[in-house]
């Protein structure tokens, strides 16, 4: 009897298994079916956020007609449209004076504000800076001939057809009907547009084309339209149905490349605005424009031929890799869920999978002059990873070799060994001078996450090969940085130092946390990479690594610093970094318990609503590792305003918006909790509730580390 209860048991647990959670067989998801049910379909002409097409390196952001026509906010960027200004006069780069710090007794020089070279300072954080190459809208005339309004517009609805990539928007002016097909070049910086109107054959419909200079603003669209004398519109080339411009900005050149179906007109209305107007025989037209920072020629593409390649490109992306399929959940947030999952996967591949890392905002607007974070690119990008969409993530990799050479130089300079790596570049790997710049640290261990990313995807000594020398040189300056102090007998992290909330006093804050236990990550995977080489272990790490003050602790919670007064009532805001031990590590240094109770005390008293997007995904992430698998799809679906996903996927809460991070978070932690992570006892999609509630049916998914 007792064996029959046994086996029925088993049974059973079999059948839950089954029911609430299986990966599938590569191919087994209807990936069209799973992702078309989150097409976008718009009907606010006011809707805040664009719509977007692109690639990863280029995107065009559009309002409601398909087009820029009533939002001059909405962008075209590319990863090559920066500009910087002119320096000061007299001035150049390289005169810019450090300030020194003492630093445990040695003064150190760092990138600091500087009163004194107030104008070099301003230069060096505002170049370079991204800048829109254009805006493309709508002409539309009313019947008495003035320019129609968004209130003119009735019946809009915009359609975006997330498996081609192809946006379809609809509506009538005074009657008349008006279809504008939307199209981005899957692989170029190249834009179509395909606009049916009996508007057109009445002369009441065309098209602008109008470049701004670039803003200088920390936040901004990469708009001045109020500059026309500082910048430059040629016509290089033009002939019946196309016309080549030319575009200067002090030293930044570019071209632009337009041609149009059938018979039209060109006319210039300003200095740096131009209309096109279709053949009043025609009731359709179709132009495509082109981007580049190169001479360009009138080979363009067709509409047609475009919209073929988009047709192709994006199944392929929406069958590469992973997927999750919710719809068989009995809870009813699942279809939420699964949308904010979808148009994820849809903002990062146009805003994150591009030949650089991407800004905050991605390719929608400017956040800290359109530069790119280093410590952010981990919220960005590891999730291709175990997405198994490695080749989107090994595109922009490049930067850790690229700014070797002058990372080296900055810790030679402040008198450590290895690289230190910068925080908030451009291309040019050039940091500006800022105080958290200067003393975070969060992102130093990066490469080395990544670099177990890729072995774990890629065993081998070519991999191995391929990260060594950034591993080896990351590694020195993880020792170096720590410094021993010989009446606790430890090493420890600051000051100065910013920790991960960027929210403690630089010049007197020591051990921080979640720093603590990352260094501990990084040198540990570090010296595992010399055992994989067949090479010894390196005894200045692991001296580091075996003396490094532990995670600190108060109270039996874990805190966010060493010694910070007033932990849970003064600093429970920002980001709660000391969980992401526990969730975006593996725990390295924490006690299970005193993690536990730490968790449980951040969801009683954090102020959630001061935080930032990747804070849901990074709590949840710690709440499967500790059993609560609820509450980790809580997390997923919190109300914070901070963590709202818009209906184009965005998520706001303030400057900058949209803020990308979450929704690279969002894919790791989903991943995260359904494929598992070491030390999961190999329990399947150990991150979701096992009650029945939720059905999560998957493929292609990687343990995360």
């Amino acid at each position: 009897m007792r064996i029959k209860f046994f086996l029925g048991t088993i049974f059973l647990g079999f059948l839950l298994i089954q029911a609430f959670g299986q990966e599938q067989k590569p191919g087994t998801i209807d990936r069209k079916k799973l992702v078309q049910r989150h097409n976008l379909r718009l009907t606010d002409v006011s809707e805040a956020g664009p719509t977007q097409v692109g690639n990863g390196n280029f995107a065009y952001g559009f309002d409601i007609t398909g087009m820029q026509t009533f939002n001059d906010q909405f962008t075209t960027m590319s990863q090559w449209s920066w500009h910087s200004t002119p320096p000061p006069k007299g001035m150049k780069p390289s005169d810019f004076k450090q300030t020194f710090v003492n630093t445990h007794g040695r003064m150190v020089g760092y990138d600091l504000p500087d009163p004194h070279q107030a104008e070099l300072t301003q230069w060096l954080s505002s170049n370079p800076h991204r800048f829109n190459l254009g805006r493309i809208g709508l002409i539309l005339k009313k019947e008495d001939g003035s320019t129609a309004q968004p209130d003119d517009l009735q019946h809009p609805v915009q359609y975006l057809d997330l498996w081609t990539g192809i946006a379809e928007s609809n509506f009538t002016v005074e009657g008349q009907k008006v279809k504008v097909t939307t199209i981005c070049d899957p692989a170029k910086d190249i834009l179509s547009f395909k606009i049916e109107s009996d508007l057109i054959p009445k002369g009441r419909l065309g098209v602008f084309l109008d470049f701004p200079y670039a803003s200088l603003d920390y936040f901004s669209n990469g708009s001045d339209y109020k500059k026309p004398l500082l910048h430059q519109t040629s016509i290089r080339l033009k002939n019946i149905n196309s016309v080549i411009f030319d575009r200067h900005l002090d030293s930044t050149t570019y071209q632009v490349a337009c041609k149009w179906s059938g018979s039209g007109s060109m006319k210039k209305q300003s200095a740096h605005r131009y209309s096109f107007y279709p053949g009043k025989k025609d009731r359709s037209i179709e132009y495509v424009f082109a981007f580049s920072p190169d001479k360009t020629g009138y080979n363009l593409p067709s509409f047609a031929e475009i919209k073929a390649k988009s047709a192709q490109h994006w199944p392929a992306f929406w069958k590469s890799g992973a997927a999750i399929d919710l719809s068989q959940s009995k809870d009813p947030r699942w279809f939420e869920l699964e949308r904010r999952i979808i148009l994820s996967e849809y903002v990062m591949a146009i805003n994150a999978a591009g030949n650089f890392p991407p800004q905050e905002t991605g390719l929608v607007n400017n956040s800290w002059y359109g530069r790119f974070h280093y410590e952010m690119y981990w919220w960005h990008a590891a999730h291709y990873a175990l997405w198994d969409r490695w080749p989107l993530l090994n595109k922009s990799l490049h930067v850790y070799s690229d700014n070797l050479a002058s990372s080296l130089k900055r810790a030679e300079l402040q008198g450590y060994a290895g690289a230190r790596w910068p925080k908030c570049t451009g291309p040019d790997g050039r940091e500006w001078p800022d105080n958290i710049h200067a003393w975070l640290i969060w992102q130093q261990p990066h490469p080395i996450f990544f670099a177990e990313l890729d072995y774990r995807a890629h065993p081998g000594l070519q991999t191995l090969k391929k990260w060594d020398k950034i591993i080896e040189k990351t590694a020195d300056f993880l020792a170096s940085y720590a410094f021993l102090d010989t009446a606790r007998k430890q090493y420890v992290l600051g000051p100065p130092i910013k920790a991960v909330p960027e929210n403690n006093e630089g010049l007197s804050t020591q051990n921080p946390a979640f720093e603590l236990a990352y260094w501990r990550y990084g040198l540990q995977t570090a010296q595992q990479w010399k055992k994989k080489l067949k090479l010894l272990p390196k005894p200045e790490w692991e001296k580091v690594l075996k003396n490094l003050a532990p995670i600190p602790v108060k109270d039996s919670l874990y805190e966010q610093w060493e010694g910070v007064d007033n932990m849970w009532t003064k600093f429970n805001f920002e980001h709660p970094a000391m969980a992401g031990i526990f969730g975006v590590l593996p725990g390295n240094g924490a006690d299970r318990q005193i993690m536990e109770k730490t968790y449980q005390k951040i969801q009683a008293v954090w102020k959630y609503d001061t935080g930032w997007g990747w804070d849901f995904p990074m709590m949840a992430m710690t709440a499967a590792r500790l059993g609560h698998k609820e509450q980790a799809v809580d997390m997923l679906l919190h109300p914070s305003k901070k963590f709202g996903f818009d209906k184009h996927g965005f998520v706001g809460g303030g400057n900058p918006f949209p803020y990308i991070p979450t929704n690279g978070g969002l894919l790791y932690a989903i991943a995260f909790m359904t494929a598992g992570w070491d030390g999961d006892k190999n329990n399947p999609e150990p991150g979701w509730p096992k009650d029945g509630s939720w059905v999560v049916k998957w493929e292609g998914f990687k343990k995360a580390p």
